[in-house]
């Protein structure tokens, strides 16, 4: 095993906090995944790890070690971006974190054409609607939605996506079709929320006569996942806050109608998040390129269509 690997899987290990899901993470068994560690410790002369049956901690030399490490990695990929030709001979894994419905409607439907055009290039795409951690997670790039909260990442702007409050008619037909924002709370709509563990109070961000305002509205479902709120639209449990393309082809079928129309939500922006380092990657910048290009389009046809 060379000393490189071990680094490399060190660093997983650290990021991750176990040894299985490093061994996921880089594709190799759990018992190749411990050697390398040990291989690692017994050149050092030191333990990096504390283990228990439950837990994997660092010790204060791993905390050490993998800041060193990771400077490590830094250097060797900046070196071998400067020898790859960004458009040939690409190689290795990119990491990508998306939404649910961004990946699954905008992004994965193009992986197969850019993998196509560069054989050697794999990408691993990581689906989920929380918030994620590009340094922690070892990720290229991360697609989302709205404003990062780290001013430390770099920002590459996709587009301004329009977004549309939505119910189904049999909802409407029950609980009376709401005008605006003071309708949504004053009959105490059932809203249906996207939040994750750690929200704080619910509000949606809705343009009125006098500008953008904040409504604090109520509801009993509330998921982390907006695909789950979607179908729960579609039933007639309550309104949701959508992307306009992610729900395009149900309000062209009729299945889901806008609703408070005098006051749209404001639009969200779709943007792709990187840090510098990763920046230097060829294949990283070809991918997001590859992606805003067709993003881009996507999402304007999809705002103009409406």
């Amino acid at each position: 095993m060379s000393y490189f690997d071990n680094i490399r899987t060190f660093v997983r290990v650290y990021e991750l906090g176990s040894m299985s899901a490093a061994g996921r993470d880089l594709r190799v068994s759990p018992a190749v995944t411990s050697a390398r560690i040990s291989q690692l410790e017994e050149h050092l002369g030191v333990r990096l790890f504390q283990r228990t049956t439950r837990s994997l901690t660092p010790t204060e030399q791993g905390q050490s070690f993998y800041r060193g490490a990771t400077k490590i990695l830094e250097a060797v990929e900046s070196a071998e971006a400067q020898i790859v030709n960004m458009t040939e001979n690409l190689k290795g894994s990119l990491y990508v974190a998306a939404p649910l419905g961004v990946g699954r409607r905008l992004i994965a439907p193009q992986v197969p054409q850019f993998l196509a055009d560069y054989p050697e290039v794999n990408v691993r795409l990581r689906l989920t609607d929380r918030k994620v951690d590009l340094t922690t997670e070892g990720l290229d790039l991360a697609f989302f939605l709205g404003q990062p909260e780290d001013s430390n990442l770099r920002i590459r702007k996709i587009a301004d996506v329009d977004r549309v409050l939505c119910a189904s008619p049999d909802y409407v037909r029950k609980r009376g079709m709401p005008e605006t924002g003071n309708d949504l709370v004053a009959d105490a709509h059932e809203c249906l929320s996207l939040r994750f563990p750690g929200a704080t109070e619910f509000q949606w961000l809705l343009r009125t006569e006098t500008g953008p305002r904040r409504f604090r509205v109520s509801g009993r479902y509330e998921s982390d996942d907006g695909d789950v709120l979607t179908d729960w639209a579609l039933a007639g449990h309550g309104i949701a806050l959508k992307p306009v393309f992610e729900i395009a082809d149900h309000l062209k079928a009729g299945r889901l109608v806008p609703v408070a129309q005098k006051t749209p939500p404001e639009p969200i922006q779709m943007a792709c998040l990187f840090t510098h380092r990763r920046w230097q990657d060829p294949k990283t910048r070809l991918f997001m390129e590859f992606m805003v290009d067709r993003i881009g389009a996507t999402i304007s046809a999809t705002n103009r269509a409406r």
